[in-house]
């Protein structure tokens, strides 16, 4: 990662782009490079840039004109596969935000929420974590409650490790973790660790995608 974030936006309302540049633009650490109308417009640029120019993080809407925002993550994870992408929509339907975190979306944000945590989740993804709007973290917190019984879950993570997993998914870092399970800083980073190897990933946001791919996190039905 570079001193300066470096942020493609794909987005086709162009008052809110305009929100977004003014936002982004006055933070030090932060450049806006790009802006789309279109997920296919982004994506011919993306696979015609160079090596080392492709931008750091993606912005990406869901409800575009032609190609989807679901449709076209896993094109974007194809062509930049090491550019984490955050979603950045209006829809809070349970079934969008498990299909994009399945597609590999290292954030899910609403349009709704600051703009302070929209730059708060870009630094927050850039470093490893999770980027989740406080009603989204909550519901994925209230699904995994609810949803997987004690002993599907002890077949992949045990008790402790699935209870500090689903405060991953909330976007919570190990000294947070650790303080509000009231255990100690290398308890939860033993923990973690042993849930990396289990689920075979390297980070936060991957053990998050992969719990949901595996069925760990599974979106309660309404019918």
């Amino acid at each position: 990662m570079t001193d300066t974030i470096r942020i493609t936006l794909i987005e086709d309302n162009r008052d809110y782009r305009d929100i977004i540049t003014l936002t982004l633009g006055a933070e030090s650490d932060i450049e806006l490079i790009s802006q789309f109308g279109t997920a296919e417009a982004a994506l011919r640029e993306l696979k015609a840039m160079p090596v080392g120019t492709t931008p750091d993080l993606i912005l990406l809407d869901l409800r575009l004109p032609g190609m989807s925002g679901l449709e076209a993550l896993p094109h974007f994870r194809e062509a930049v596969p090491k550019t984490p992408i955050i979603v950045l929509t209006q829809s809070d339907h349970e079934v969008d935000v498990v299909a994009a975190i399945s597609r590999g979306a290292a954030g899910y944000l609403l349009k709704s929420s600051t703009l302070e945590k929209l730059t708060e989740g870009v630094h927050t993804v850039m470093t490893g974590g999770a980027a989740l709007d406080d009603s989204i973290a909550g519901f994925i917190v209230k699904t995994l409650q609810s949803k997987l019984a004690p002993q599907e879950m002890n077949t992949v993570v045990t008790p402790r490790e699935f209870e500090i997993l689903t405060l991953l998914s909330n976007g919570l870092v190990k000294k947070e973790i650790a303080d509000q399970l009231n255990i100690s800083f290398s308890t939860v980073d033993t923990h973690i660790r042993h849930i990396y190897e289990k689920l075979q990933v390297q980070n936060a946001p991957s053990a998050v995608r992969k719990a949901f791919n595996l069925g760990l996190f599974t979106a309660r039905d309404d019918s």
